[in-house]
């Protein structure tokens, strides 16, 4: 009798616990419903029917034309450009100075700080900086000037894709320094040691050690660089407006340009497409990190 009662009690307690949890994620998975799940799920219905009015289901109707539309074309081809310029930069270049950080330099908090500085200025500030420097009567226009050169339209020209490449080194590079920093500083010095003893170069340890145990931090920061990447649109919007130069018209862009003029089959369309192509390339980097990862470990 002794034993059935705390069976019962043990049980009651249980299902206590259980849903003591459900109740203090509630509140959290309404949240998640009510601004990820549902408009997602309106996303993929507005993608499906020829217009809101109608709403007569075409399949993928929408998302074979929006592959045709010259604009959205325009735009996938610039964000790749964009992406696969300035995510490498911006993460050798962090890797470099986090590399040279490790040497015995003076004032090397203060390089940390100078470099983590663009994180915390906010985006509207990072543009008025740069259209000082490229407007066409900015500072550097006035230097050519000065030197007898000729007016380079930065922003409205084939230069424009440098300009943002720029600010978007200038404005990640600090973080991801600091995140690598961290990550090497973690790699065990026992290793280090041994290689050195060995008669292994810097170069060797730093390519066949460091960085293999740098993997983690690597897939991390590729992560985070590439949704950043993603995401260039505001700084673009602010330099330019809607309608930039060819060179500049993002994904962003034409998503939004959509918006305003209520094409909502054509704007979910074409933000399917994006998330899918986000999802091959973060499962590609998945992909990646668990291999080296292992690698790693044995």
């Amino acid at each position: 009798m002794k034993h059935s009662n705390t069976i019962r009690n043990n049980a009651k307690y249980e299902w206590i616990h259980k849903w003591k949890g459900w109740y203090w994620i509630t509140p959290s998975l309404i949240g998640v419903l009510i601004f990820s799940i549902i408009p997602f799920g309106l996303v993929f219905y507005y993608s499906s029917i020829r217009n809101i009015f109608t709403k007569e289901f075409v399949g993928l109707q929408n998302y074979v034309q929006v592959l045709h539309n010259d604009a959205f074309r325009l735009a996938v081809k610039n964000t790749l450009i964009f992406t696969f310029t300035a995510v490498p930069a911006s993460i050798v270049i962090a890797l470099l100075f986090a590399a040279i950080l490790e040497w015995s330099i003076p004032g090397k908090s203060w390089i940390r700080t100078f470099f983590f500085t663009p994180m915390m200025v906010p985006t509207a500030s990072v543009v008025l900086i740069w259209q000082a420097l490229f407007h066409d009567r900015g500072y550097i226009n006035s230097i050519f000037s000065l030197g007898g050169g000729q007016i380079v339209h930065w922003l409205h020209s084939g230069y424009g894709m440098v300009v943002i490449v720029f600010i978007f080194i200038w404005k990640t590079m600090g973080y991801n320094m600091i995140l690598f920093t961290a990550g090497l500083s973690s790699v065990p010095e026992n290793l280090v040691e041994a290689a050195r003893l060995d008669g292994a170069s810097e170069r060797y340890i730093f390519l066949r050690i460091k960085l293999r145990y740098l993997s983690p931090v690597l897939f991390f920061v590729l992560l985070y660089a590439m949704i950043c990447s993603f995401k260039i649109f505001r700084e673009v919007y602010m330099l330019v407006g809607n309608y930039p130069a060819d060179g500049l018209y993002m994904l962003q862009n034409f998503i939004n340009n959509t918006f305003q003029s209520a094409a909502y089959q054509k704007l979910s369309s074409a933000a399917v497409w994006q998330a899918l192509v986000m999802v091959v390339i973060i499962g590609i980097l998945f992909g990646l990190e668990r291999k080296f990862g292992k690698e790693v470990e044995d």
